[in-house]
This record gives structure tokens, sequence and C-alpha cells, in this order.
């Protein structure tokens, strides 16, 4: 019995062990990213004079900024959606356009990192994104909860332009979520 005991406090520090450094590797990609967007930013202080319709960064690459007033957050947003991409920070959808592009803009995180806190923005609030070639504000108009498989919220909007930020739902779910928290936002004129 005290082997069972012992092997199972073994198991349960070796879950800890992977947990642990799992967060912090997550956590030192995400700083890392957010030095490489405060600098790419600083870089371009002057807002060289770059087509927005010629943006197009290649995958895991450091991109811009996005900001939330409402709940105090700067994030480093990095070109992809896969997995690497996401342990950097917020992921700008490949199939979709980037501001100034007039059409739908998708950004994607983790509910348990990046967007830890986007349950508490509300209707009314702003985003920024900044980018080398300007900053961009948004306001959210709407939000809803779609099956985690649902892909239908990712389309043209052209020639409208539009912000979708997309998170695994519920916040508090331990595990691989079964829903997506939407919010969508228009820009702000």
């Amino acid at each position: 019995m005290k082997k069972i005991a012992v092997l199972l406090m073994l198991v349960g520090v070796a879950f800890l062990a992977v947990g642990g450094y799992k967060f912090y590797k997550t956590q030192a990609a995400e700083k890392e990213s957010l030095k490489e967007a405060h600098a790419l930013l600083e870089k371009n202080d002057d807002k060289q004079k770059i087509d927005p319709t010629a943006f197009k960064p290649k995958t895991n690459e450091t991109v811009g900024l996005l900001e939330i007033p409402s709940i105090d957050a700067s994030l480093a947003i990095v070109e992809g959606t896969d997995p690497d991409d996401l342990e950097k920070g917020v992921g700008h959808y490949a199939g979709s356009a980037y501001p100034a592009q007039n059409d739908q803009v998708v950004l994607s995180g983790h509910r348990d990192t990046v967007f830890r806190r986007l349950g508490d923005v509300s209707i009314g609030d702003t985003f920024t994104i900044k980018l080398p070639h300007g900053d961009f504000d948004y306001e959210m108009i709407d939000s809803k909860i779609v099956d985690a498989d649902d892909t239908s919220i990712i389309k043209s909007t052209a020639p409208n332009e539009e912000l979708v930020i997309t998170t695994c739902y519920p916040f508090s779910y331990v595990g691989n979520a079964p829903e997506r928290y939407i919010i969508y936002a228009q820009p702000v004129k």
C-alpha cells in the first residue's frame, strides 16, 4: 500500500513539474514576443510608408500589438494560429485580412494565457491593433458562443472591415473546451 501511495505522489510531482515547465516556457515566449513587438513599433515609430494592402508577414513572425484598455492588456500579435504561434501571444489567422485591407481580421488566443480576462470585456469597449504602418481602433459590438468546430464565423466581410477575436470557452474549463467565445468589433471612424 505504501508503494502505491509513493508511486501516486511521484506521478503527481511529475505532472506538476511538466505543467510548471510549460507555464514557464509560455510566459517566457509571451514576454519575448511582447519585447519584439515593442521594438518593431519603435523602429517604425514614424509610421514609414508601408502599403497596408501589401502587409503579409511570415508565419510565427511577431507583427504588432493588441491593446485592450478595459482589461489593461497589451499583447503581442503573431502571424499564425498553430500551437507554436499561440504560445508566443495572440495569433492572426493567416486566411484573414489585416487592418486597412477592408475585410475580416481574425485574432485568436488561449483562454488560459493571453485571453484570461477576455470575458470581462463588454459591448462598447475598444481594442487597438498597432502595426508598423499604423494604429487601428475597433469597438466591440457583439459577442457569442459557438461550438468548438464551428468555422462559419471566419468569412469574408469585404468591403467592410470587421475584427473577430476568438478564444476557447468556458474560461474556467479544464482540458479541451467544447465551445468558442467570439467577439465582434467594428472600426472606429
